[in-house]
């Protein structure tokens, strides 16, 4: 089994014990680009990608498990209208966002045998992006819900915009600065 590139025994010649005379950026970058077969790439993004998806789907299968028993609750035959129609777009989208987090493994066990695995990463890369932009949108309608209960005013507005800004800044805006910025890099 090779080492990961950026894994302690890996190095630019690819014998363990060597000390790579290249970067750790370039050791990483030569390995990717130069060693990696498709079949190899395509299993090691499949293996990341599971990895990711696991921290996502216990998250809104958490989430979503409180949600749905907070409807057998004493106190939530004291909700408003606004705040039960706030309750049910919350149920309604941390469903989407469980459904669509746990798309990629059904969409792996469905095309496992058929020699589809770089086209699968690629539909499962896609679904996750979506189930984090419906777990963002479960995330701030529950937090919404749950600080006009407890605030009873118009601050909780503020706080779940607050937080939207600042989930959307570190889940999507950090990953395409760096992504941008490596590009940027690589061009120099």
């Amino acid at each position: 089994m090779r080492a990961e590139p950026d894994s302690p025994d890996s190095t630019a010649g690819g014998i363990t014990g060597e000390r790579p005379s290249a970067t750790h950026h370039e050791t990483a970058h030569h390995e990717t680009a130069y060693h990696e077969t498709e079949k190899e790439r395509a299993d090691r993004r499949w293996t990341e990608l599971l990895q990711e998806v696991r921290v996502a789907q216990m998250g809104i299968q958490i989430l979503l498990g409180f949600l749905l028993s907070v409807a057998f609750t004493e106190r939530f035959e004291d909700l408003g209208s606004t705040d039960r129609t706030i309750y049910v777009v919350t149920v309604v989208l941390g469903s989407a966002a469980t459904g669509t987090l746990i798309a990629p493994v059904a969409l792996h066990r469905f095309v496992t045998g058929h020699r589809m695995k770089p086209q699968t990463v690629e539909w499962a890369s896609r679904l996750t992006i979506s189930g984090l932009v419906l777990l963002l949108c479960t995330v701030t309608c529950a937090l919404l819900l749950i600080l006009r209960v407890v605030l009873h005013n118009a601050t909780a507005w503020w706080i779940v915009g607050g937080l939207f800004l600042w989930f959307v800044a570190v889940w999507f805006l950090l990953p395409a600065w760096a992504r941008a910025t490596k590009g940027a890099a690589a061009h120099r």
